[in-house]
């Protein structure tokens, strides 16, 4: 029997579950659990925009593509009913013994963020995905799984990568940090880095357009509430570090959105 061959998005998955699952075992900077401290005020460590309040009690909460053990642990000390997604069973494992030494109820689940299938349509009140879809060439069958699993009204709180900063050259030339990469690659990977606090060494990366971000995010049934990028910036800051770049180059972008009751909700009648 001939097998089809996987599809980019596959392959960008498989490629990113091994990159994972090294860089845990390397101690990579997003593979560190929360700290002690971070549990006796949850919500303030997660929620500094103050997006979700009280929401999270008791509220069927899924972390995306959120392995590592710091989001899921510290969103059920706050009183969620929570399931993490990721990619990378290393990640997991984390959460798990994070879990396990506070005496937490975490459901884990090793899947893509693009295959949802596992759970019942409506299945979670409040959806958590930081950054991550920049591991995937296409972010609609993403969006579109969201949708389906999120109730009526409940919230998609998301965090990417801003496609200026992945444009952007890591250190500055004589003219500041240069555009390097175009704005319209056709779903290709980006160059592969080293020793870079803006992309993880390793992995596959894609670079994604607003209309992309923000449009299919819109066409997929839901409606921004709110959009906020996370300052990261000191003009002070030694020329080419993280902190200083990010005065010129924005490097994330978090979105606050809320899924229509109906598809027929996003539409706007106008009169003939």
């Amino acid at each position: 029997m001939n097998h089809p061959e996987p599809s980019g998005q596959d392959q960008a998955a498989e490629h990113n579950r091994r990159a994972w699952d090294r860089l845990v075992r390397n101690k990579q900077r997003f593979t560190r659990p929360a700290k002690d401290d971070e549990f006796h005020d949850p919500l303030k460590v997660l929620d500094g925009n103050r997006w979700l309040g009280n929401a999270v009690l008791g509220a069927q909460l899924l972390c995306l593509a959120a392995g590592g053990g710091r989001q899921a642990p510290l969103y059920a000390a706050a009183g969620a009913k929570v399931t993490v997604v990721d990619i990378s069973a290393e990640q997991l494992s984390l959460d798990r013994q994070v879990a396990a030494e506070k005496d937490l109820d975490i459901c884990t689940v090793q899947t893509s963020m693009d295959d949802l299938s596992m759970f019942a349509d409506q299945a979670f009140d409040i959806v958590i995905h930081p950054v991550s879809t920049c591991y995937l060439p296409k972010i609609a069958p993403v969006y579109r799984e969201v949708a389906r699993i999120t109730r009526p009204h409940g919230l998609y709180i998301s965090q990417h990568k801003q496609p200026t900063s992945l444009q952007a050259s890591t250190l500055p030339s004589e003219n500041g940090y240069e555009l390097l990469t175009p704005y319209y690659c056709e779903a290709q990977p980006l160059p592969a880095v080293q020793g870079s606090l803006h992309r993880e060494e390793g992995t596959l990366e894609y670079l994604h357009r607003w209309d992309q971000l923000i449009g299919e995010m819109c066409r997929a049934g839901f409606v921004i509430e709110d959009l906020t990028e996370p300052c990261h910036a000191n003009s002070q800051a030694a020329i080419g570090t993280f902190a200083h770049r990010s005065t010129f180059v924005a490097p994330y972008v978090r979105i606050k959105a809320r899924r229509m009751a109906s598809p027929a909700a996003n539409r706007v009648w106008l009169p003939e």
